[in-house]
């Protein structure tokens, strides 16, 4: 029987686990809207999803979800298929 210390280790870090889980989704969810609207051709909606993805890029790499350095190559990405869409 694992002591309680370590009970409590593995309580805190499933938790954390779908916490961090739950960002990257929204993260990943986002980026395809934005795809999607890249898609479509649709400069205005693709504005929109950038920007918010952007904002949620941001706040995963400042939580510790990501590294900053993959959030900014992911915006990096971003902007440029929006830039091709101009």
């Amino acid at each position: 029987m694992a002591n309680r210390s370590a009970e409590k280790r593995e309580r805190q870090n499933v938790k954390r686990r779908m916490h961090n889980r739950m960002i990257k989704s929204s993260v990943r969810t986002q980026i395809k809207k934005f795809d999607a609207a890249v898609q479509a051709k649709d400069k205005d909606a693709a504005k929109v999803a950038m920007d918010l993805s952007f904002k949620l890029l941001d706040s995963a790499a400042s939580k510790g979800v990501l590294h900053k350095n993959t959030a900014s190559r992911k915006k990096s990405r971003l902007y440029k298929a929006f830039a091709k869409l101009a």
